[in-house]
């Protein structure tokens, strides 16, 4: 018996899928567990098996298209078996795409005729006997500006010159919805300079992208965020790394050191390391840090679990394995699931400074800055000093402003003494 092969849910968050692969075509044969596409989601490219053993008798989306959750994507039974039934209300053939644009245009160029004749029709005036007359005819001379009575009274009062109107009457004639919807043509340019046009490109959203924009101005537009920026002398945290790479077989990075000294600190401070959830507030018992990941489709944010519990040597490893697997979009959805705080870093880009968007349900995220060369004065005189700036983005819902100074200033006081992290 023929049965739908429909559109799984492969993510807490997934609403639909891009078919990325198909594995089979239409007539192959299919066993039980065989993988026969990989889909897009919001989150990541996940495989979709099959339950039944049997044949595809027919695939019914294309590779690039989207599939919402529970959509039929492919049909498979005996091979020969009559699938009309099933192709019922679900087949989207290229052929009834056609017709229903084809019917859809019809419908709006006669909605636009309709509108049009509206438009152009001039209100029947009636003489003084109540008997209905034309308005006044006007000349058949070409030279002359063809106008109704009335859009030339408009046109006088406005001072509209008639010559610059364009009519939109039978044979051109200039009416009443003309005058008003006048708008008078830019002067151009004296000495306009000519350049060949570019080919503009419509790039097709994927469902990360889709995914990215929807959560994160969900986020910005319900969450009340509010910032605020503290200045760290990184000079101990970079004796404490160059040392450290001297002993370890794992290579240490700066950003090791702040989502260790954010793990730390989070520990001290669970108000930053809590969640809205609309009736309570959650302050949660672990601390799971999600460090940002660029991609070409975007960003994504696995989870190091259990962060404050790790050394920096576990750190450093965890978070090169899952980076790699983001860049490869390998990560599995537990895998960025269940974070409490997220740190953003775009000091290896030179930025400076900046704002991050909050990663909801937590309630902070960290937008970590550049160590820049600067000069400092120590014990009275100006020497070369080396400063990073950090900015907290707070959900002002769960926390205030001296919450998140207090949380700041025990971030900073981690990073000028990395000895203090260990305690």
């Amino acid at each position: 018996m023929a049965e739908k092969i429909e559109m799984p849910k492969l993510s807490d968050t997934m609403e639909e899928g891009v078919i990325a692969k198909w594995n089979v075509k239409e007539g192959d044969k299919v066993n039980s567990g065989d993988v026969i596409a990989e889909v897009e989601t919001d989150k990541a490219t996940m495989e979709v098996e099959v339950f039944d053993s049997g044949t595809v008798l027919k695939i019914l989306v294309s590779e690039g298209d989207a599939v919402p959750l529970g959509g039929t994507m492919a049909i498979i039974g005996e091979e020969g078996e009559d699938i009309s039934d099933l192709l019922d209300g679900d087949e989207t053939s290229a052929d009834g795409k056609e017709k229903a644009e084809v019917k859809e245009e019809k419908s709006s160029d006669k909605s636009e005729k309709e509108e049009k004749k509206d438009d152009s029709f001039d209100p029947i005036l009636e003489d003084v006997n109540g008997k209905e007359s034309e308005p006044e005819a006007d000349t058949s001379n070409d030279e002359r500006i063809k106008a109704s009575p009335l859009a030339k009274k408009m046109a006088e009062e406005k001072g509209i010159n008639l010559k610059s109107v364009k009519g939109s009457g039978p044979e051109g004639r200039i009416v009443k919805h003309d005058i008003e919807n006048y708008k008078p043509e830019a002067k151009k340019p004296a000495a306009a300079v000519s350049f060949d046009s570019e080919e503009s490109e419509d790039i097709k959203i994927s469902q990360m992208r889709k995914t990215i924009a929807r959560r994160l101005s969900e986020s910005k537009f319900t969450n009340p965020h509010f910032y605020e920026t503290i200045d760290i002398d990184m000079e101990p945290a970079i004796q404490a790394r160059t040392a450290l790479n001297e002993v370890s077989d794992v290579k240490i990075s700066f950003n090791d050191i702040v989502v260790k000294a954010c793990a730390a600190a989070l520990r001290r401070h669970p108000a930053v390391n809590s969640s809205w959830l609309d009736d309570v507030i959650r302050k949660h018992g672990d601390v799971h840090v999600a460090v940002a990941v660029a991609i070409d489709e975007g960003l994504m944010t696995p989870v190091i679990r259990h962060t404050d519990k790790k050394n920096l040597r576990q750190i450093s490893a965890e978070t090169r394995e899952l980076a790699g697997l983001a860049r490869d979009r390998k990560l599995q959805p537990e895998q960025m699931e269940g974070s409490t705080f997220t740190i953003s870093n775009l000091g290896m880009f030179g930025i400076e400074e900046f704002t991050a968007i909050i990663n909801p349900p937590n309630a902070c995220i960290l937008a970590v800055g550049a160590i820049r060369d600067v000069p400092v004065v120590k014990n009275g005189e100006v020497v070369p000093g080396k400063r990073m700036k950090v900015t907290l983005s707070s959900d002002h819902r769960v926390v205030d402003g001296a919450k998140a100074a207090d949380f700041l200033n025990t971030l900073r006081q981690m990073l000028e003494n990395p000895l203090t992290m260990l305690l």
